[in-house]
């Protein structure tokens, strides 16, 4: 009889730390670059361009994110001249997101990344820095529970 309750307590005590381990788990991609908080703009394009639930589904992605000062970069009023054109956005925010989970350790190894939206960003290495499509990788291997995040200092053009 011992043992049935010991067994039951443990099963309550495992029911009751279980949320604690889920919260513990990583965000998915929108969830990991909204609480970054320097991806503000990005954001706001994901859902301009109906991509956030895309990129909240099973994956994996990686995604080249640019910094809100990527975007501050852009000639005055483009910013807002995309978020009006959901088309041309979406083809733009898609440039920036590959099929699968890339690490940085595979990144310097490509060539190019074919792109959701079809097209390949070329990938360059040279003394030390990465680069994709022109944008240069500033920080690399952000965790989520759908892929991976690598940051960019430049939005990238397709």
């Amino acid at each position: 009889m011992t043992r049935v309750w010991t067994l039951a307590l443990a099963l309550m005590a495992s029911m009751l730390l279980l949320p604690a381990f889920a919260a513990d788990a990583p965000k998915d991609i929108v969830g990991v670059a909204k609480d970054a908080g320097s991806f503000k703009t990005l954001c706001a394009a994901l859902e301009a361009a109906d991509l956030v639930g895309a990129l909240q589904g099973e994956g994996p992605f990686t995604v080249f994110a640019p910094t809100d000062e990527a975007f501050a970069k852009l000639p005055a009023g483009t910013v807002e001249g995309l978020l009006k054109d959901k088309v041309k956005l979406a083809a733009i925010l898609k440039y920036h997101v590959v099929s699968g989970k890339v690490m940085a350790a595979d990144v310097v190894k490509l060539k190019e990344a074919k792109t959701l939206n079809g097209k390949a960003a070329p990938i360059k290495v040279e003394g030390g820095t990465v680069t994709v499509a022109g944008s240069k990788v500033i920080k690399t291997d952000i965790a989520a529970k759908n892929g991976v995040i690598h940051v960019i200092d430049t939005v990238m053009l397709p």
